[in-house]
């Protein structure tokens, strides 16, 4: 069974139709990223994907009682407040310090539990996001942008925990993403987003489609050869080839 199914979905916030015909499906442990340019509907994606906002159209049907693990874009704390990783991962609701601990070494920060965190680095930052996320032993953990502001080593070391928590848990993951080399290496699936979905595949048949080309420039099969760069083998989705858009 499909851990999420969307048929026919469209989005409109006041007078604009932010997406629209967006039919997506995801299954156990497969990481889908989609791509797009600003505006083209990404973030409003997911949260109608975790239920922050509610369709217009279409329906968004999630396994029963699918446990969804969410990493924000970006999440604002007042430096001043005096709290620590550990004080922080117990908000709103509290967790157990095993559980806490647990989580913390599956997104690799385990020593930073007493750090505060007013004292952490974006990338820090990040992981202690995650391992908030990890708190529920996701079966669908959902990342908007989370690499957002982090340089490209750091981005590429975010990803390789990513993909270490999918062997883990055995956890599906879709992310939103603007690094597109990275993408290349880290997923199974890429879907390509604007406003509707214009292709979507294997990383090596969206980056050779003319519609994400027309999209990112032909400069983006730089993106390409990084994939092949990394990856000698084929994903279960390689057969598939990208879809052009009604």
């Amino acid at each position: 069974m499909s851990l999420l199914d969307i048929k026919g979905l469209a989005v409109r916030l006041g007078a604009n139709t932010v997406l629209h015909d967006i039919d997506l499906n995801i299954g156990r442990g497969e990481i889908v990223t989609i791509v797009g340019p600003n505006g083209s509907g990404k973030s409003t994606l997911l949260r109608a994907i975790i239920g922050a906002i509610n369709p217009s159209a279409g329906q968004v049907r999630r396994k029963p009682d699918l446990r969804i693990g969410y990493v924000p874009q970006q999440l604002h704390i007042d430096p001043t407040l005096p709290l620590t990783v550990r004080r922080f991962l117990g908000l709103p609701r509290r967790v157990s310090a095993a559980t806490a601990l647990a989580a913390l070494e599956q997104a690799g920060v385990a020593p930073l539990a007493d750090r505060p965190m007013s004292g952490l680095s974006g990338g820090q930052f990040q992981r202690v996001l995650l391992a908030r996320a990890l708190l529920e032993q996701p079966e669908l953990l959902i990342l908007d942008e989370a690499t957002q502001g982090l340089d490209q080593p750091g981005s590429a070391a975010f990803y390789r925990r990513i993909e270490n928590v999918r062997a883990r848990l055995g956890c599906a993951v879709l992310m939103v993403s603007h690094d597109l080399h990275v993408v290349m290496s880290a997923s199974d699936r890429v879907i390509c987003l604007n406003g509707h979905i214009c292709c979507e595949g294997a990383p090596k048949h969206v980056a050779s489609a003319p519609e994400y080309r027309a999209l990112f420039g032909a400069g983006t099969q730089g993106a390409l050869a990084l994939y092949r760069h990394h990856h000698s083998h084929d994903h279960d989705h390689d057969h598939d080839t990208p879809e052009a858009a009604i």
